[in-house]
């Protein structure tokens, strides 16, 4: 990542919009005994993607990839406050804070839709970075260490019963 993607990421971090979002989530989630939607869930998503994007040998900009994952679960606070889906509001948010952050309108677009289309597997066809968010979300959750695996909603195929790589 260059000294601009580290400036980037940094000024997704501090923003204001993302910080009071994240507070919210934070909060809104302190009582729940699932997967929480915390920075540490972001970076692991992050990561993930980036190992991807290695591993397919996709040029892929590492800033762009921690910006998708970093705001891909912001709208949480939106749907559980509002109703509304969270890759949506989590997509509209990008919007705002990658603009103010200095992304490009195409790397705004492309992140945007990653986001919006994170919650459905999507076949060979998708886009790289959509494709690669929807596989580090699941990927990051570590299912089969979870104490309250068996009370969790998520679907059996959907959870991780052991190490994937």
């Amino acid at each position: 990542m260059n000294d601009n993607g580290v400036d980037r990421i940094q000024r997704i971090q501090k923003n204001p919009v993302f910080q009071d979002l994240y507070i919210k989530l934070q909060d809104a989630e302190a009582g729940r005994i699932f997967c929480k939607h915390t920075m540490e869930h972001f970076l692991d998503v992050a990561r993930l993607m980036y190992i991807f994007c290695l591993e397919d040998g996709e040029s892929i900009n590492k800033d762009v990839v921690y910006a998708t994952a970093l705001l891909h679960d912001l709208g949480r606070y939106d749907q559980m406050t509002c109703g509304t889906p969270h890759n949506v509001a989590s997509a509209e948010i990008a919007g705002n804070v990658l603009k103010e952050c200095g992304f490009t309108d195409d790397e705004i677009l492309s992140i945007q839709k990653a986001i919006a289309g994170h919650r459905a597997p999507h076949g060979v066809d998708a886009d790289k970075l959509t494709a690669y968010l929807y596989r580090a979300d699941k990927m990051s959750r570590n299912c089969f260490s979870c104490a309250v695996r068996s009370e969790c909603n998520w679907p059996d195929e959907k959870k991780n019963e052991w190490i994937v790589f």
